[in-house]
């Protein structure tokens, strides 16, 4: 069976024993502030598990993009060096919520596997819990029962809690679980040693496909397990595991979900992958085979993550997105002698082979690929610069071990990768401290963990059992009872609490659109609710206290004026993207935003600069539909599919339910849950202050709308006043200024003529002053110039004798600034360093700065502290 044809089967199977069959919630998180990334397949439904909403169905199958590379389930580092790890990966699961239980569960676990499937029955092994006596949790005793009438009983392994208890977190729903392990070994080997001893051991060929999870408990703040009302059935299996196991490999990666990424990645370097099978590998051929499991591992992981709108970038999940490229880009750099952007070519090859059943992927190759090319292209200038900072490093190292410290700063500041600053370390003969380096990287995550810190605890249910109700569309004020409360401790933001109320107007931070604030109100008191978010389908309002009596009514008033602000900015959005599909091209689609009261931003895919004329068109376009009194047509709860064929725009990497709001203004129809004007006239204008680009093939813009468009104008015009003053008031101010420029620029140039002459007459002159120190021809000074003046003086005196080692320094504005130049046979010969000397003297001004070897610079603060560098200069001679 092909990749394709397994998965198809399994869904398949799924399906005629009645479950709704779903698709794959984007890989990116939007909604869930306790993940970055669906890690697991269970992650889009925790809302039912946690019974705060109802799925459409109590059975459901998917297959879930998963991704596992930050937090507690991190395999970033082990993928590559192993045959099973990996980044991305698919999830298989099957989903019971309050329907059937450990019975079916295990026999359609089994059907699938023995009868569809055809897997032989004497290699595969099941794990039972064996209870907890601490915890007081029994013997999954059913769970044992089914499994005797399917198995033999040395084919029934006990597992403990670790291995056969699973929790959602430290918190949370959770239950005792049964595996289903498979015994790849060979006939032999199974003979020696029997399978059910190597379950759970980490043995390479003895591995678990499946995890049956039955969620009986929720696990409390201080530990303790709560029965659940109902019980649920969470299951997964690895897609690619399964795939190994059924094509009859030893490697994931010989399966046909990598061997066509990896006959791709062979074609452009040229270098050949060896399958699993082929033993002993050479050392050189071992790392040629990890630097290519690497490559075609984090282009899957990287593709799908842009896809579903996640760009690289510096925090948060960009990050981390870009963390793994560039361990790709880094491993092919090193290992597979690409010094050219190399992996966007491989995206093509994914999308054929996924697009048929992630359509995403397909959609959006062109933007991924593009992404990739431009990340791998800075990547590899960071590649570059980074070893010439390292080369530095070794010259002004004393000995042949580079400490800790300096390889944490080429890491952290730099982001230059660890291992390739050892493997370059190794090459040169030099050595690195690891345990320095471990040390510092270990500061910095306890700071990482401080900042990020939060403690949360249990929920207080006031009201059991209470559905909230968003009432926001329709009113902005509304009685309400809290329903339930959570405190929270942030190292960041200090204590807070969550409340819920049985219904409320305030809207959750969603779809960039920012969270309500406002305030509730009771017969004896205020609380201000400073943010709105959503959580698990809980709607959350942040306060700073809680109120005295929880259990009074209240009536929850939204800041009005600041949510009239932010929907005009949330509709403006909405005709800006329309204008954008009209002018530029029906490629434009939106690929992030944010919505707030003050102003709004809007990324979107588009290859080139927009030009001024096209923003201008893009503004009028705007404020026509503004003009036009556009009223808004609000589909409330409509069928996904009628929307689309209504024309409405869908976004990439949103998750939508059978029944979507879709919101109307003219001709722009978009699926949206935020907040907008009853009509289009109620925006007033609409102002584009900036245009740019935020990464390949993705372009920003920033607009404002309403009141920030009179202050915007306001100041204009304060500011042009302020012009024609300083002018005195002439009557054409523009050709004025343009008077202005001309009598600039020709001042400029007489400038640097004078300084080019003052120049070349110092250098003149100061040549005679050179001293001879040591056999070397010494010059160190004070001059009256400009910094950059300073600096080409330092560099023609420097050149107009050998041997020479010259110190100019001069003040600027107020500020020290100091130069050095040697030559370069003192630096072969002596072993002298500019840079080393430019840090070391730049102590006495405050100041620090580096270079070249042989030439380079320094800023500082302290203009008194000019005398001590003029007078230690020498020391470096003697």
């Amino acid at each position: 069976m092909k990749s394709q044809d397994i998965r198809k089967a399994y869904l398949q199977f799924f399906e005629s024993k009645g479950h709704t069959i779903v698709p794959s919630a984007p890989i990116v998180l939007k909604d869930d502030p306790t993940l970055m990334f669906n890690n697991s397949g269970m992650a889009q439904f925790k809302e039912f598990f946690l019974g705060n909403g109802t799925p459409k169905s109590n059975r459901i199958a998917d297959t879930q993009k998963c991704l596992r590379v930050s937090g507690k389930h991190n395999d970033l580092e082990d993928v590559g060096f192993d045959t099973y790890h990996h980044t991305m990966f698919e999830m298989l699961g099957n989903w019971s919520f309050g329907d059937y239980f450990k019975k079916e569960a295990i026999n359609w676990s089994w059907e699938l596997l023995t009868e569809v499937y055809k897997l032989p029955k004497e290699r595969l092994y099941v794990t039972v819990f064996e209870g907890d006596e601490q915890e007081g949790i029994p013997k999954s005793v059913e769970a044992l029962a089914c499994w005797k009438k399917l198995v033999p009983e040395n084919h029934i392994v006990f597992g403990n809690k670790k291995d056969n208890f699973w929790e959602m977190g430290e918190q949370g729903p959770c239950g005792p679980c049964t595996e289903i392990h498979f015994d790849g070994r060979s006939e032999e080997d199974r003979n020696k040693v029997p399978g059910e001893t190597l379950v759970n051991k980490d043995h390479p060929e003895v591995i678990e496909i499946w995890n049956n999870v039955f969620m009986m408990f929720n696990r409390l703040k201080d530990g303790s397990l709560q029965p659940l009302p109902k019980c649920h059935v969470d299951t997964g299996m690895g897609f690619e595991r399964l795939v190994r196991i059924i094509q009859n490999v030893t490697s994931n990666y010989d399966t046909d979900v990598f061997t066509p990424l990896i006959a791709k990645v062979e074609e452009i370097t040229g270098l050949k992958y060896t399958p699993n099978t082929q033993y002993p590998i050479p050392n050189t051929q071992e790392k040629t085979n990890i630097a290519i499991r690497v490559v075609v591992d984090h282009v899957r992981a990287v593709a799908f993550a842009i896809a579903d709108g996640q760009l690289p970038s510096n925090t948060g999940a960009g990050y981390v997105i870009r963390r793994i490229l560039r361990r790709a880009i880094r491993y092919g750099f090193t290992f597979l002698d690409t010094k050219e952007p190399f992996i966007n070519k491989l995206v093509e090859v994914l999308a054929n082979q996924m697009g048929d059943f992630f359509p995403e992927i397909k959609s959006q190759q062109q933007l991924v690929t593009n992404v990739i090319r431009e990340e791998e292209a800075s990547f590899l200038r960071t590649l570059e610069q980074g070893i010439q900072l390292l080369e530095n490093v070794m010259v002004n190292t004393s000995g042949k071990e580079v400490s800790g410290e300096k390889a944490f700063e080429l890491y952290d500041t730099f982001g230059f990768p660890i291992d390739l600053t050892a493997l370059i370390l190794r090459e040169r003969g030099f050595s690195l401290d690891e345990a320095g380096f471990e040390t510092e990287l270990q500061k910095q995550k306890a700071r990482s963990r401080a900042a990020s810190e939060v403690s949360t605890e249990d929920w207080s249910v006031l009201i059991p059992g209470n559905v909230e109700t968003f009432v926001g569309y329709d009113q902005t004020e509304n009685d309400v009872k809290i329903t339930r409360i959570r405190k929270v401790d942030s190292k960041k933001d200090g204590i807070l609490y969550q409340i819920v109320l049985d219904n409320t107007p305030f809207y959750p931070e969603g779809g960039g659109q920012v969270g309500d604030k406002g305030i509730l109100v009771s017969a004896n008191e205020t609380i201000d609710i400073i943010d709105t978010k959503k959580e698990n389908n809980l709607i959350l309002h942040f306060a700073k206290q809680l109120p005295e009596n929880v259990n009074a009514t209240f009536t929850a008033k939204v800041n009005t004026d600041l949510r009239a602000s932010t929907s005009k900015n949330h509709s403006a959005t909405h005709l800006m993207h329309l204008a954008l599909r009209t002018i530029l091209g029906t490629h434009v689609e939106q690929k992030g935003s944010l919505v707030n009261p003050n102003y709004l931003r809007f990324d979107f895919s588009h290859f080139s600069k927009v030009s001024d004329e096209e923003l201008r068109q893009v503004e009028a376009s705007v404020n026509t539909q503004i003009e036009a009194q556009l009223q808004l047509i609000e589909h409330r709860n409509i069928p996904i599919k009628e929307a689309l064929d209504k024309g409405a725009m869908a976004l990439f990497g949103e998750k939508y339910g059978d029944s979507v709001r879709m919101i109307e203004f003219g001709d722009s129809k978009e699926l949206c849950g935020g907040i907008h004007v009853k009509n289009s006239a109620e925006i007033w204008h609409f102002k584009i202050i900036s245009e740019g680009a935020v990464a390949a093939g993705i372009r920003r813009i920033e607009a404002i709308t309403g009141d920030a468009v009179k202050a915007f104008y306001t100041n204009q015009e304060n500011t042009l006043s302020e012009i024609k003053e300083v002018l005195k008031n002439p009557q054409d101010v523009l050709k004025s200024v343009a008077s202005l420029q001309d009598d600039n620029a020709k001042l400029k140039k007489q400038i640097e003529q004078l300084v080019k002459e003052k120049i070349d007459g110092l250098a003149t002159s100061l040549v005679s002053e050179f001293q001879d120190v040591n056999g070397i021809n010494f010059l160190v000074k004070q001059v009256d110039l400009s910094m950059s003046a300073t600096k080409d003086l330092t560099q023609a005196i420097g050149t107009s004798k050998p041997n020479s080692f010259v110190v100019l320094a001069s003040i600027e504005e107020g500020l020290p600034n100091i130069h050095c130049y040697i030559a370069k046979e003192l630096v072969a010969n002596k072993g002298l360093n500019a840079g080393t000397v430019i840090r070391e003297l730049g102590k006495y001004i405050d100041g620090n700065g580096g270079g070249q070897p042989f030439f380079a610079s320094g800023k500082g603060k302290d203009v008194t502290g000019i005398t001590a560098v003029l007078e230690n200069a020498v020391n470096f001679l003697k």
